[in-house]
């Protein structure tokens, strides 16, 4: 992700969401800056996990303009070139 939200920025809302419920956002955002990671942080929210459907560690979703989940992987999953194309197509569906 490192790679590729660069390159997104300031076209995608891309969110980390902490998947431990004893890390407060704090300790998230702290981690964040350790890393360098662009993107913003949120705190598990056990509502989330239940909304979504999240069943693995490691859960990547993708919603777009309209609310609808465009794009659900688990752990391992969603190598550079693959998000590449995540990201241009919910760019493109705000444009429709």
């Amino acid at each position: 992700m490192a790679q590729v939200y660069p390159d997104y920025v300031d076209q995608v809302a891309f969110y980390a969401v902490g998947e431990d419920p004893t890390e407060s956002l704090e300790d998230l955002e702290r981690y964040r800056q350790k890393e360098g990671h662009l993107w913003p942080v949120a705190s598990f929210d056990s509502s989330i996990i239940k909304d979504f459907r999240v069943l693995d560690r490691s859960t990547k979703i993708a919603i777009d303009s309209r609310g609808i989940i465009t794009y659900r992987a688990t752990y391992g999953r969603g190598n550079t070139e693959e998000w590449h194309g995540v990201f241009r197509e919910l760019i493109e569906s705000t444009q429709n």
